[in-house]
């Protein structure tokens, strides 16, 4: 075998090929570094039977030697991605097994035999471990030098001149791996960043040139083919001045680095830079949460996602899984989208494989909850299914009541029956001065929720004080609310009219046991995300891909705007945060103008706006409104421990027994037939939501 082919097969080796290589070859080296301690030693006197020496204690060097590389799992260590994480554990291991040699060659009363080694010197022990050290951690670390060092060919004519922006950890990862692909793709001409301290520094050969501020005059000076973002945080702003300076330089290859799902290994590559997206450009926000606090939430526990299927419950079931939840119940009444959603997590959570389940079923089914609830037992629920579209639920009024509030006090209810510890909505903006029926249920959502999380209070503990509204829980047995100046029951044993039904559909309350544990209801309020299903993006670029035109309602109407992962980031965050009965909102940064989102999107396309695609103005749709309110507009908010993250003053509210009062008026509308009763839906949810107005 020639000495390339050799050299050829340790590089692709197989795992268990590797472990028998490095085994075989810790062996060797173990002996030639005790070989070389006794040379030291001995003043590098020939004339000694080393031999002899050698074999009479080189097992015990290498037992211990060899049992301390496998506990700190040098063994399973990547050979080609050998870093100084890896080359510290290899310090420490072989000082471990350095100290328990010289310990074993102490005289000791506990060991009635002796062991070769007894009384050696210590200059022996400390020898031998710093040549071991550099004996093993050359070996491993020789890949990569052979690899990026000895084997680096120059540039190739193929490699584009690359800025990266951002000298940071990400962005040295991104060098890193340019160097392993031989600059095949990429070639780097500098850094460049904000961080003046940086300024002149080499990383890996690549000098950090200048800050961001000159990135045209060095795109000019350089002939600059390629961008490279590489700083995940960047706000949508920011990025969007650096997006339109590479434009106007002519630059067409702007790579950007995605969010990092997996918070404990956050490489990057080349092969996972993304093209910067309109998403990029109009919501991504620069968000930090606490991810030590979220995995402290997460952590072991069994959750259980609603809507499973829909944009926003497929990211938080992909944010959970990077936080080693202990299972994943994924429940959504549409298979397909659970089926796409499992293909997703199996290539990109395999070992969870086992953990994710796939249920199917309907939030009105009140059988199918209770089964699902009695058979996983879930301690976290996150429900995201709902009817979201404004108009389509303006013509479909009973159905929005029937899966947004109904499945709503569904789901809640079987929550506190089976002691989930946390219950969290997602809730909508739209239910913040509500002009349409999808905002109006989910606002009514919100009160079902709140009043479920004071009933679980009161039936865990017996009693309940709000001092900041001044509720108090009476001692004859009642609680006296004294916004709505009534006496509300402890006990609620509510009828069940419908229990004899045939359908599985019911909306008739059931018995709710007393015995229960609290469960923290919360609601979690955001505006529009970019890419959701039927959002205004997916409908531009179906359009832009027939042509055009680009269709906006009305030209000034504008939008509160965030990406998804970074919306339910901070869901995730103020799942945390909430102990129950609060509504969080979160802080969507600026306004955006539809017809803004429109020009730029075609102009990404390499369009011109208006002379390549045209953009049309339609009038609004019903339900729709012109300006977004603000999230805080209606009640106000107070601050959390979150600088994005709100609470909400909510001042109208409703007790179990009020919200039960209106269910039953709701269920003998939608039990009727007619499809003309309609305006009657519409009555009564302006009757019970505060400031709903049809448009």
């Amino acid at each position: 075998m020639s000495i390339n082919s050799f050299i050829k097969m340790l590089i692709h080796a197989y795992a268990l090929n590797r472990v028998l290589f490095f085994l075989i070859s810790d062996i060797i080296l173990f002996i030639f570094s005790l070989f070389l301690s006794f040379l030291f030693h001995f003043d590098l006197n020939l004339n000694i039977d080393y031999v002899s020496l050698i074999a009479e204690v080189a097992p015990l060097f290498i037992a211990i030697k060899i049992i301390a590389l496998g506990i700190f799992s040098i063994y399973s260590i990547s050979w080609r991605y050998v870093g100084i994480k890896d080359l510290i554990n290899i310090i420490i291991s072989l000082i471990f097994s350095e100290l328990i040699l010289i310990l074993l060659s102490l005289p000791s009363s506990f060991i009635n035999y002796s062991l070769p080694i007894l009384g050696f010197p210590k200059r022996i022990f400390f020898v031998d471990g710093i040549i071991s050290l550099c004996l093993i951690g050359g070996l491993r670390i020789s890949k990569r030098i052979y690899l990026e060092v000895i084997r680096k060919k120059k540039y190739t004519k193929e490699g584009k001149k690359t800025i990266i922006i951002g000298a940071g950890n990400t962005g040295e990862m991104i060098l890193r791996d340019m160097v392993r692909q031989n600059y095949s793709g990429f070639r780097p001409i500098g850094f460049l960043d904000d961080n003046r301290t940086k300024l002149g520094t080499i990383i890996h050969g690549v000098r950090v040139i200048d800050t961001v501020n000159a990135l045209s005059n060095v795109i000019q000076q350089n002939a600059i083919e390629a961008v490279i973002i590489a700083i995940p945080s960047l706000n949508h702003r920011v990025l969007r001045d650096m997006y339109n300076t590479c434009v106007k330089m002519n630059i067409r290859s702007i790579k950007i680095v995605p969010r990092i799902y997996d918070y404990d290994k956050p490489d990057i590559n080349l092969k996972a830079l993304e093209d910067i997206s309109i998403e990029d450009l109009i919501g991504r926000q620069s968000i930090i949460v606490d991810y030590r606090a979220i995995r402290d939430f997460i952590g072991g526990r069994l959750i259980l996602v609603t809507g499973a299927g829909g944009s926003i419950g497929a990211e938080i079931i992909t944010q959970i899984c990077t936080f080693q939840p202990n299972d994943i119940v994924l429940f959504d009444i549409d298979e397909t989208e659970l089926h796409n959603l499992g293909l997703k997590l199996n290539r990109l959570f395999p070992h969870l494989s086992g953990q994710i389940h796939y249920v199917t079923g309907d939030v009105r089914d009140k059988i199918r909850l209770k089964e699902v609830f009695d058979s996983y037992r879930p301690q976290i629920v996150f429900h995201a299914a709902a009817y979201k579209h404004v108009p389509m639920m303006e013509y479909n009024p009973k159905e929005a009541v029937k899966v947004n509030i109904f499945g709503t006090y569904n789901l809640a209810k079987t929550a506190m029956e089976y002691a989930v510890e946390k219950f969290i909505m997602i809730s909508t903006d739209k239910a913040v001065r509500p002009t349409s029926i999808m905002g109006a249920t989910k606002r009514v959502a919100e009160h079902v929720c709140k009043a479920f999380n004071n009933s679980s209070w009161l039936m865990a503990h017996g009693s309940w004080q709000n001092q900041s509204e001044d509720n108090r829980l009476m001692a004859h047995g009642s609680w006296q609310d004294k916004t709505i100046n009534q006496q509300v029951p402890i006990s609620y044993e509510l009828s069940a009219m419908s229990h004899n039904k045939p359908s599985a559909m019911n909306y008739e309350p059931s018995a709710i046991s007393h015995e229960q544990s609290a469960t923290k209801f919360i609601s979690v309020r955001f505006g529009n995300v970019l890419g959701s299903r039927g959002s205004v993006l997916p409908l531009f670029l179906d359009q832009l891909k027939h042509g055009g035109p680009l269709t906006v309602t009305h030209k000034d109407m504008k939008r509160y705007f965030m990406t998804i992962p970074e919306a339910v980031s901070l869901v995730l965050q103020a799942s945390t945060m909430g102990e129950g009965g609060e509504v969080f909102v979160l802080d969507m940064g600026e306004p955006v103008n539809i017809t803004d989102v429109a020009e730029e999107l075609i102009r990404i396309h390499g369009l011109e706006p208006y002379k390549d695609i045209d953009i049309e103005f339609t009038g609004l749709r019903p339900g729709e409104k012109l300006f977004e309110e603000i999230l805080t507009a209606e009640e106000g908010t107070v601050s959390s421990k979150h600088e994005k993250v709100f609470v909400a003053r909510n001042s109208e509210k409703y007790s179990l027994d009020e919200i039960e009062d209106i269910l039953k008026e709701f269920r003998e509308l939608i039990a009727e037939p007619s499809i003309g009763n309609d305006g009657k839906v519409r009555e009564l949810l302006k009757k019970y939501v505060k400031h709903y107005e049809e448009q």
